[in-house]
């Protein structure tokens, strides 16, 4: 019998790269989002859930906040603006560094526009002396009345308890929204599609990787445990083709490589991935084909 008598939904926002999903992934306890040290890198609103005690956490991480050059940003843009306002608490999670961004100041305005109960999460402590985190502290303290300030580092997991402590102080007497074992919400097909592009993300120069997507094409499981998949990469111009490729196939097998070791881990059996690439110029401003790649509400 389950032990879950409360849940807390928490929308975690704040400007591209700053380690909301490396700090989502740590809290669920494995990787239910992509990570890059490239911005835009989460395109869609995930959820992940950790069941702890009587409390189910649910975690809503979201695109970083940028200024949108495409429908695609615009949709980006939107799934954050729409997240913060329908939550029970939001963590706004900023880099140790005194200065408060615009990106920042949009996010604290929606906060004070919908009255929305608020936790200052300020990771990447492990990179800096701790009395330099005093002026980071004081800063935001006067920018807006947050409901805690909790430094962490979601690299480490430095804080995250303080953290959950925190939240559980917003949860909310009821059933729990996902059965126990669940981590995320993500059917596994897309899954495995983000985690083929977070390998582009961390592999290809700045500009290719905001311009592809990755489709399931097939997906069949074996009598022996084995997973056949076939994901196509859909990028916007032939000369990115070229490039995802590589010289005699060198990039897209390194891409492949990397990616169906994590899909191995994560499905907890053997994969056989094939990857091809297709172009479809100009998807990021098609809505049709952003539907089909799932950024897009129908």
């Amino acid at each position: 019998m389950s032990n879950i008598t409360k849940t807390a939904v928490v929308s975690v926002v704040g400007r591209p790269n700053v380690g909301k999903s490396t700090l989502t992934n740590r809290l669920v306890g494995q990787k239910v989002a992509i990570v890059s040290n490239k911005p835009q890198t989460t395109r869609t609103r995930i959820t992940g859930v950790l069941s702890r005690g009587e409390t189910q956490y649910v975690f809503l991480d979201t695109p970083g906040l940028h200024k949108p050059r495409s429908r695609l940003g615009d949709y980006m843009c939107k799934v954050v603006t729409d997240t913060v306002s329908e939550v029970d608490v939001a963590a706004l999670v900023v880099e140790p560094i005194a200065n408060i961004g615009p990106a920042e100041e949009s996010l604290i305005a929606q906060i004070k526009q919908h009255h929305m109960p608020a936790i200052l999460v300020i990771n990447k402590i492990d990179t800096l002396p701790k009395e330099e985190l005093l002026a980071v502290i004081a800063l935001y303290a006067q920018a807006h009345d947050f409901a805690a300030i909790i430094p962490v580092s979601a690299r480490t997991g430095e804080g995250l308890d303080d953290l959950l402590h925190e939240i559980d102080r917003f949860s909310i007497e009821g059933p729990q929204l996902f059965p126990e074992d669940m981590v995320s919400d993500q059917p596994e097909r897309q899954l495995v599609a983000e985690i083929v592009r977070e390998k582009m993300l961390r592999l290809l120069d700045r500009e290719v990787p905001h311009g592809v997507a990755v489709g399931i094409e097939r997906w069949h499981e074996r009598e022996d445990g084995l997973i056949e998949i076939n994901a196509v990469i859909y990028c916007e111009k032939a000369s990115h083709k070229g490039i995802i490729i590589g010289k005699q196939g060198k990039m897209l097998r390194e891409i492949g490589q990397q990616a169906r070791g994590d899909i191995e881990r994560m499905l907890d059996t053997r994969v056989f991935l094939e990857l091809w690439v297709k172009v479809k110029e100009g998807w990021r401003n098609n809505q049709y084909q952003m539907r089909n790649f799932g950024y897009e509400e129908s």
